[in-house]
């Protein structure tokens, strides 16, 4: 198979063009344009396209070519679509948003978790918590090792609630989590701080205390709030700096 038509090609274009809808350069009604260097490979493109109609972000119509979707046909919760928002200018008001998302999730399933959770189920939450305190007990946070193991320790509790419909929805979310768990503990002192939180999680859990679970995760969610809120002033902060040279 020649490169213009590879499956490398393929995923640069889907990328790409997914990119630049989400970052707004590409907006509403604006056709799609040909990629620069894909005119040879006119196939690559149209499974491109393919792609790009099944998550919603254009629609092919004859005589008006393929054009870009209004953002509420975007299928918002697919894995790549979300990752596209995180990448985009737009990225704090997303985390905000996903934020709020998992407020309503997660203290739900941590809840469902207290009262149906399984020794194996409780088990693979305290493994992923000893790995965070593990990453978190350097001098220097390890933080890809922290986000890894708290990605897997909200994933666990989501499958514990043994509702199906929690699981799913959570692990198409947990795909952007991992974006979201880096911004968020980035902050000297953000991870080892957010341990105490997960310990209550993951004690309300194995003492069967739904409220206590549920609570717990609340105030989990209160904090990394404030950290999105942390991450907002930071870049106004550093936006007043870049105007105040620009003006000097």
């Amino acid at each position: 198979m020649s490169s213009v038509t590879s499956p490398s090609l393929h995923r640069r274009i889907v990328h790409g063009l997914g990119r630049q809808i989400l970052s707004g350069k590409l907006r509403p009604g604006q056709p799609l344009p040909i990629p620069a260097g894909v005119h040879a490979s006119r196939t690559a493109l149209r499974e491109a396209i393919k792609v790009l109609t099944a998550k919603g972000l254009v629609e092919a119509r004859p005589r008006l070519g393929t054009r870009v979707r209004p953002r509420d046909a975007w299928q918002l919760l697919d894995p790549d679509v979300l990752t596209w928002q995180h990448d985009g200018p737009a990225r704090l008001e997303f985390l905000r948003q996903l934020t709020e998302f998992r407020e309503v999730i997660e203290p739900a399933a941590a809840a469902f978790a207290a009262r149906r959770a399984t020794a194996s189920d409780i088990n693979t939450i305290e493994r992923a918590y000893a790995d965070m305190a593990s990453a978190a007990s350097h001098d220097r946070v390890q933080l890809a090792k922290f986000v890894a193991a708290d990605r897997r320790f909200h994933s666990a509790i989501v499958r514990a609630s043994g509702n199906d419909l929690l699981g799913q929805m959570g692990h198409t979310v947990f795909s952007a989590l991992v974006l979201s768990f880096r911004a968020t503990t980035q902050r000297p002192g953000a991870a080892r701080g957010s341990l105490p939180r997960h310990r209550a999680i993951l004690e309300a859990i194995k003492r069967r205390k739904p409220n206590e679970a549920r609570r717990a995760m609340l105030k989990l969610m209160g904090h990394t709030a404030i950290e999105v809120k942390k991450l907002d002033a930071k870049k106004d902060r550093g936006q007043a700096l870049g105007n105040g040279r620009a003006s000097s």
